[in-house]
């Protein structure tokens, strides 16, 4: 059957109207998603999640920023749904408010800011025009190519990695947190800029970490925090993973969601295989797909999953002569990788804290 024979003649008008609303839903998500972003970097959430109702001068003010522009924001935020309005009856002013329910997931403040995960929607929009050449001529969209990127990973770093690891994630390995403790090597895999490798390194004096990455930018960014806290137990290099040559150098080794972005991504774990010692463990944190779309239907993120492997994960390492492997690998794609360079332990959970991800526990 042809792609042209499989389309009905006449649509079915209940659900071609339904469609129709499921568009006008998506565009105006989009729509928020770009300005939800700005309230996030502006701190406006933050202003207004410590201010009674306000005018939207009053929120200008205490936030610093041009009335004019916070007004318009503040419409999106009101038909968005996620700021109250209060519109005097007798003098017509409008005050504004953002419900602590809402403050919950979209301030600096909140466990889970979703605001954080927002910025990814004009980050990747940002290089759109890349994309759509690649769709024609193929190849892929540099590192370089994304501005933002290091700053927006770091923030979602910070929440999703390093605010879990001593109470989620280490505990996946037995006896790790004494292990650390006592002084052990650790190296992280692709450690952008270093808040999980610094935050262990200020935790565990007595062990010795080590972070590489691709980008000299984020080791960099890396290298200035350790020095301003003084952390003499944490260093950082920029290098290509894939040719690590520590020989049985490491007792724990780390790759928060840096696996599938590499160019060789099975040189990798087969460079992690070696300098991993004998009783070490590899822990891999990786997106929660199943390597088959039709299983990954059911990921209630799986839309912007495969949006973020598209727009950034496939096209960065196609643009490095890579295999573009993508976010969605899957579970049975990297349990298949890791077995096929030595692994003979292969342990994957999913965590409370984390919809997003798997976490892999490795040994050989």
């Amino acid at each position: 059957m042809t792609l042209e024979n499989a389309i009905p003649a006449t649509p079915d008008r209940v659900r071609a109207e339904a469609f129709e609303q499921r568009m006008l839903d998506t565009l105006n998500a989009g729509a928020l998603a770009l300005m939800i972003s700005i309230g996030h970097r502006t701190g406006l959430f933050d202003v207004m999640s410590r201010t009674s109702a306000a005018t939207s001068e009053g929120i200008a003010e205490e936030a610093g920023l041009q009335e004019r522009y916070v007004r318009e924001w503040l419409g999106a935020m009101v038909t968005g749904r996620i700021v109250d309005l209060d519109v005097d009856a007798a003098g017509g002013a409008r005050r504004y408010a953002l419900p602590a329910e809402h403050a919950a997931a979209l301030t600096r403040d909140a466990s889970g800011n979703m605001a954080v995960t927002c910025q990814w929607i004009p980050l990747l929009g940002s290089v759109e025009d890349h994309v759509v050449e690649c769709f024609e001529r193929g190849s892929g969209v540099p590192y370089a190519a994304y501005e933002r990127f290091h700053t927006v990973m770091a923030e979602q770093s910070v929440q999703t990695v390093v605010a879990a690891l001593l109470g989620e994630i280490l505990p996946v390995v037995p006896g790790l947190i004494d292990d650390l403790e006592r002084g052990i090597d650790v190296l992280d895999v692709g450690c952008g800029s270093g808040r999980a490798i610094n935050f262990l390194a200020r935790r565990f004096p007595k062990s010795r970490f080590t972070g590489i990455d691709l980008s000299e930018e984020a080791v960099e960014a890396a290298r200035r925090e350790a020095e301003a806290r003084g952390l003499g137990n944490a260093r950082f290099a920029a290098r290509d993973v894939a040719r690590l040559d520590d020989a049985a150098g490491f007792d724990l080794i780390t790759a928060f969601d840096a696996i599938h972005d590499q160019a060789r991504p099975d040189r990798v774990l087969a460079a992690i295989a070696r300098a991993l010692r004998p009783d070490g463990v590899f822990l891999m944190q990786e997106i929660a797909g199943t390597s088959h779309v039709e299983r990954d239907l059911e990921n209630p993120v799986g839309p912007f999953l495969y949006t973020v492997s598209c727009m950034h994960c496939m096209t960065l390492s196609l643009a490095q002569g890579g295999a573009g492997l993508g976010a969605m690998w899957g579970r049975e794609t990297a349990t298949r990788m890791l077995r096929e360079v030595g692994f003979g332990d292969v342990t994957v959970r999913s965590l409370p804290h984390d919809v997003l991800n798997h976490y892999y526990t490795v040994r050989r």
